[in-house]
């Protein structure tokens, strides 16, 4: 299920001297490699750090002759020299905080926790929702969160290795044996700053046997005023679901239109337990998703749920996989695009259904919606079978705006652009119907509306 890369020679970090011009791929990741790894830290922490860099140092960037990457070129990321600093110069982040999270949401500002900008007072004892420095003073926690921390499955894979490689801060959710969250946790991370950053949040959420918790996931820019700000968010997100427990998981990506963001959500379930995943994405330049569930128990519920909405010259990569490795195993997925101008979008979903996994019910689609005729998108649902008593489905949409259900909105007295504003809103309304926060969803509904200006050819 994870993105191997092939090992190849130590590149020379002698020869590392950015220019606008693009570079080696091998010398370019060590650039970044320098970046992330400038600051230390101690103990364990360290030793996981450098085992991750040791692993990238040893690998190279992806590019499109890698079956995984096929698609998405980023050879634009390559031109670009980005630093790694601290900053707190960033207009208001006021209108992205949510109301049913005022006393539950943590924020991060290029990665590092802003205790200043969070409030965690409105949640239930025994919730640790915190920075890893704090979670570490827990001492019933200390063992755990290492037994945790960089686990996942999927955890060498370039992009992964490289934020563990510069962890230094980590958001930490954790929810303890059968406590019910009622409060949803909101966690922010921001990027900010007068010149090319590369940032790497990393997040761990841990739910532990029978508990259910709520978690919205953004990633916004700083800069607010301006959306041209270039930066690199880098980010790892990991999710233990144990036996029983519940976690329905928002994510948005805000991102300004010359962002880069490589995001990862690693999750793995245990037996009878729920995850439900509503990922949004909107910004950036160039943006991966990397979505992978791994259920390691019978009677386990994974259902994903996913929009695109990109114009201009915008690439925005979905790649998804489930491994549904034991008895009645269950997977929705529901994928939506929406792509305008020349913008670009890709799907890549697997599925994995191996032979102890009977009685599996798994099914996923992807619907694209083409605005403009210079739009593009790429989709690739799969699903990989041996088992034999299963039911399982798989499919793929590509579609425009139909004329006769314009023309039959126009006889109800709407005009075309209204017309066509409907139909876009309701094809984007399914995904955003099942966020289960009203501000998040009035939020999305008014940005779709917005969406019109950038979606002719």
């Amino acid at each position: 299920m994870s993105i191997q890369v092939s090992p190849s020679p130590i590149p020379n970090s002698n020869a590392t001297t950015l220019t606008s011009t693009l570079l080696d791929r091998d010398a370019y990741l060590t650039e970044l490699l320098n970046q992330v790894t400038a600051s230390k830290s101690e103990g364990w922490l360290q030793q996981l750090r450098d085992r991750a860099g040791n692993w990238v140092r040893h690998s190279v960037l992806p590019t499109t002759r890698d079956e995984e990457w096929r698609f998405t070129d980023l050879s634009p990321l390559r031109q670009v020299k980005f630093n790694n600093v601290e900053t707190r110069n960033f207009a208001s982040l006021q209108p992205h905080f949510l109301p049913e999270a005022a006393n539950s949401r943590l924020v991060f500002v290029n990665g590092v926790y802003a205790p200043e900008l969070s409030a965690v007072s409105g949640l239930p004892d025994g919730v640790v929702v915190s920075n890893l420095a704090q979670t570490l003073h827990v001492t019933s926690l200390q063992s755990r969160v290492q037994q945790y921390l960089a686990q996942a499955e999927g955890a060498l894979e370039v992009f992964t290795a490289l934020n563990t490689a510069g962890i230094t801060d980590v958001a930490v959710v954790w929810v303890p044996k059968n406590v019910v969250v009622e409060t949803p946790i909101h966690l922010v991370f921001v990027a900010a700053g007068e010149e090319p950053i590369i940032c790497q949040p990393r997040c761990l959420v841990v739910a532990e046997s029978g508990s259910q918790v709520s978690l919205v996931e953004e990633y916004v820019a700083g800069n607010m005023p301006s959306q041209q700000q270039v930066y690199f968010t880098n980010v790892v997100t990991e999710i233990w679901i144990e036996d029983n427990a519940q976690v329905n998981h928002t994510r948005v990506e805000w991102d300004g239109t010359e962002a880069f963001h490589v995001g990862k959500t690693a999750v793995t379930q245990a037996r009878y337990s729920r995850y439900t995943c509503n990922a949004v994405t909107l910004g950036g330049k160039i943006s991966r998703h990397n979505l992978e569930i791994l259920q390691t128990g019978e009677q386990t519920e994974t259902t994903l749920n996913g929009l695109t909405m990109i114009g201009g010259n915008q690439l925005a990569d979905t790649h998804s996989a489930i491994a549904l490795n034991h008895p009645y195993g269950m997977s929705q997925q529901l994928h939506k695009t929406i792509v305008g101008d020349r913008a670009h979008a890709v799907f890549n979903g697997k599925i994995f259904v191996p032979k102890p996994a009977q009685l599996t019910d798994a099914a996923q689609l992807n619907r694209n919606l083409l605005l403009s005729s210079k739009a593009r998108v790429d989709t690739k649902p799969q699903l990989e079978i041996t088992a034999d008593n299963v039911k399982c489905a798989h499919g793929a949409t590509v579609s425009q705006l139909e004329d006769d259900e314009i023309f039959y909105l126009q006889s109800r007295g709407i005009d075309q652009e209204s017309a066509r504003n409907l139909l876009i809103n309701a094809f984007a309304a399914e995904i955003i119907n099942h966020i289960p926060l009203s501000s998040l969803r009035e939020k999305l509904t008014q940005t779709v509306n917005s969406y019109q200006s950038i979606t002719n050819d």
